[in-house]
């Protein structure tokens, strides 16, 4: 009996499985693109990793092809990578617009504007440059962002929650928080020991303002109802900011963490550029020196990539956190 009702439940899996379409789509035009990049010949000059580019786009085709068709695994990572279905198939046309117009029919200068390979080559022969730059990127934004986010938390919620401390922050908050991190340049490197502390600074500054403002909104906007019924069942006033005016804020403190972590960035650039001997933004006024705009591109894209996996780890943080507020929160 036992035997019998799993050959019917993968008889029916068998029954209700379809090959995702879309994939099949996207496999077949992956497979167009790598057909076009390797059968149509370069103009003015032949690109290396030409190869490279044929095969690393027919092994997208190949493996998009498998997710789409075959059942178990691979349909379970067909439903992972269905919602970003259109892409798929939209990113190699954009990929073969862009190789046609710099490296097939040269409508768009060099050294200014290069085709994927040049990225591909850039990778693979200038990555310890560009990894040791992604990691000083990393350490940097990391203790900015830290900094201006444990400290724009604390004042955000003794705003919020003191008139007295409010009274005298929120004039400075008006003044500081508007102006440009960057416009501060010069002082900061006259009164930081370093480069690093003064540029640490900056991104802290930038990551504090859209906190600080987000948090002291989020505590104001607490309905007081909650207080009420918190202090009729006996809660301090330690409970009452841990407690209730925290948690409740907690979704401002997020959009502001976002504004922040976005804000970080623009500064990031500009800081690496003054003085510093490492980092993305050195890397791409190395780059633009040496008119070497390949390996602008690629930065850029490094840098791209890095932002949104940054972001997107604070969404799946904020997911995990005010998971209990799902029912009542849209968003």
């Amino acid at each position: 009996m036992p035997t019998y009702s799993l050959e019917l439940d993968a008889a029916g899996a068998r029954a209700s499985f379809a090959p995702w379409r879309t994939g099949l789509l996207a496999a077949f035009v992956w497979l167009g693109f790598a057909l076009f990049a390797g059968l149509y010949p370069d103009g003015g000059r032949e690109w290396p990793y030409t190869r490279e580019l044929v095969a690393g786009t027919g092994g997208v085709a190949v493996a998009l092809a498998l997710i789409a068709l075959l059942p178990g695994p691979a349909a379970r990572l067909a439903d992972w990578l269905r919602p970003a279905g259109k892409w798929l198939v939209a990113l190699p046309l954009l990929l073969a617009a862009w190789l046609l117009v710099t490296a097939k029919l040269v409508l768009l200068p060099v050294p200014f504007f290069a085709p994927p390979q040049a990225l591909i080559e850039v990778y693979l022969e200038d990555w310890p440059r560009l990894g040791e730059s992604l990691l000083h990127s990393f350490w940097l934004l990391a203790n900015g962002v830290l900094l201006g986010s444990l400290s724009g938390f604390a004042a955000g919620v003794a705003i919020g929650w003191s008139q007295r401390i409010g009274y005298w922050v929120h004039p400075v908050l008006r003044i500081l928080g508007p102006v440009p991190s960057t416009a501060l340049l010069p002082i900061c490197f006259f009164f930081f020991p370093s480069s690093w502390a003064a540029s640490v600074f900056l991104i802290a500054l930038a990551t504090w303002f859209p906190v600080t403002v987000l948090t002291w909104s989020g505590v104001v906007s607490v309905d007081r109802a909650y207080y009420d019924v918190a202090r009729t069942l006996g809660a301090s006033q330690r409970f009452l900011i841990l407690r209730v005016a925290i948690p409740a804020a907690l979704p401002h403190v997020f959009v502001g963490l976002f504004m922040g972590l976005g804000a970080s960035f623009s500064v990031l650039v500009v800081a690496e550029m003054m003085g510093v001997k490492a980092g993305l933004g050195w890397y791409l006024q190395w780059a633009q020196g040496w008119a070497a705009y390949a390996n602008m591109y690629a930065a850029l894209l490094v840098m791209a990539l890095l932002c949104s996996g940054l972001i997107t780890l604070l969404f799946l943080v904020r997911d995990r956190t005010l998971a209990w507020q799902k029912g009542a929160v849209k968003w």
